[in-house]
């Protein structure tokens, strides 16, 4: 189990990147390891787990070990090994816990100092002078220290270089290894995939190719996300707003010399349910509440924890990510966000109180609760990814600080320009 750690007061570097990044990289560094797991609720709940509380965790389980480094457990003997002086409760879990103790080449831990539950490792490496980190901000080479697929992601984004990393970046697909993702119901898809059949690589691809309309991306960006791969989309279906012109892919050599890709947030939505237990759940475009009878909803609106709507009267309320701006959130009259906008949507649906009100622009770090003020009287539903849970009690949601994907566009036809189109329609 890998738990990349959340916000450390005594390790200011977790902060260095934002946590989208570090859980993409830990995603792509430990992907396809057999019998490896990447948990990354701390990063999402921007927390850090102390090892007593993994221990609690996942206890339930099997025998939990914890790895440590021997430079962790030096001067164990004297009470004076980082486990027992920096730890929360260390003198406690220095004995308690099970440690798997790793020595690099050269070091030779005195047997004293090492835990009472514990096994030791030999690695054949060396110290490194500088963390990865501080060798990228250097600009020396971290070859070697990390999967090819994670430099790859370092140099894309330019992260640790001291600079915000951008929302938009460029990518050159030279040798494609596709994973096809085509609507099975949509012929046109399927003819369109046959193109493709030279570039695929189900076994170990390097990008996603959704073939199909919007939906079949929402899908697709659903089931796997968890890739960390570029999604590349042609469109077989209507509109397409996530995804690229099929002439101008299909009558051109593949892969185009470059590509823009646009990295684009899920929300993390909780749910409350009749029963008043919570359900949890990601989702790309939006997540909304309806009227579950003939009568208006009655809806409290918090953010962050101030009450901003004490009683919104209407059919529904939405909340939409930039990229869902063009969906659902548009036919409610909200004007589509620009794919890179660091915010997202709060609409109403046919809203009776307060008079006039139909949207709000959120900040992307805020949480937004709604919350049904008449229940028995005034039920509500609650859909998640277009799925109902049935009747609710609360929504809470977010911009989720680990889920995201990258689309990849053809240059100067992307994303941008379509929801431009939109904003100036020809005349």
């Amino acid at each position: 189990l890998v738990v990349p750690c959340g916000p450390r007061p005594d390790k200011p570097t977790t902060s260095a990147v934002e946590p989208v990044h570090r859980a993409t990289m830990a995603d792509i560094a430990f992907r396809g390891m057999a019998g490896v797991e990447v948990d990354l609720f701390d990063l999402e709940l921007s927390l850090f787990t102390n090892n007593r509380d993994l221990e609690s965790r996942f206890g339930d389980r099997g025998e939990v070990w914890h790895i440590v480094s021997a430079d962790f457990v030096k001067g164990g003997a004297r009470g004076e090994s980082v486990i027992q002086r920096q730890w929360e409760d260390g003198v406690n879990l220095f004995r308690t816990l099970r440690y798997a103790v790793v020595a690099r080449s050269g070091q030779s831990p005195d047997p004293a100092d090492l835990p009472p539950h514990h096994q030791l490792f030999h690695v054949d490496r060396t110290d490194e002078s500088f963390t990865l980190r501080e060798r990228v901000f250097r600009g020396e080479t971290v070859s070697g220290l990390v999967p090819v697929e994670v430099q790859d992601y370092i140099e894309r984004y330019g992260l640790y270089r001291g600079r915000v990393p951008s929302r938009a970046t460029r990518l050159q697909l030279t040798h494609p290894r596709l994973m096809i993702v085509a609507d099975e119901r949509n012929a046109r898809a399927l003819a369109y995939a046959e193109a493709f059949q030279a570039h695929v690589n189900a076994g170990d691809p390097n990008c996603i190719l959704v073939i199909g309309g919007d939906g079949s991306m929402l899908h697709a960006i659903q089931q796997h996300w968890r890739r960390r791969l570029p999604f590349f989309g042609v469109n077989a279906g209507h509109l397409g707003f996530l995804l690229n012109d099929p002439i101008e892919v299909l009558e051109q050599e593949f892969p185009p010399p470059e590509l823009i890709l646009r990295r684009m947030p899920l929300l993390h939505i909780e749910v409350q349910l009749r029963d008043g237990s919570w359900t949890t759940g990601l989702t790309f475009n939006d997540a909304w509440v309806e009227r579950a009878s003939g009568q208006s909803a009655w809806l409290q609106v918090t953010v962050d924890g101030r009450v901003r709507l004490p009683k919104l009267v209407c059919d529904g309320l939405l909340v939409s990510t930039p990229a869902g701006s063009t969906a659902y959130a548009r036919s409610m009259g909200a004007t589509p966000l620009l794919a890179d906008t660091p915010a997202y949507l709060l609409v109403g649906s046919n809203v009776a109180q307060p008079a006039h009100w139909k949207s709000a622009l959120l900040s992307e770090d805020a949480v937004i609760e709604v919350r049904n003020l008449d229940p028995d009287k005034r039920p509500i539903n609650g859909y998640l990814h277009g799925v109902s849970h049935g009747e609710v009690l609360a929504m809470r949601g977010r911009l989720s600080g680990v889920a995201a994907v990258e689309l990849a566009f053809v240059h100067d036809h992307d994303m941008a320009e379509k929801i431009a189109a939109i904003q100036f329609p020809p005349t």
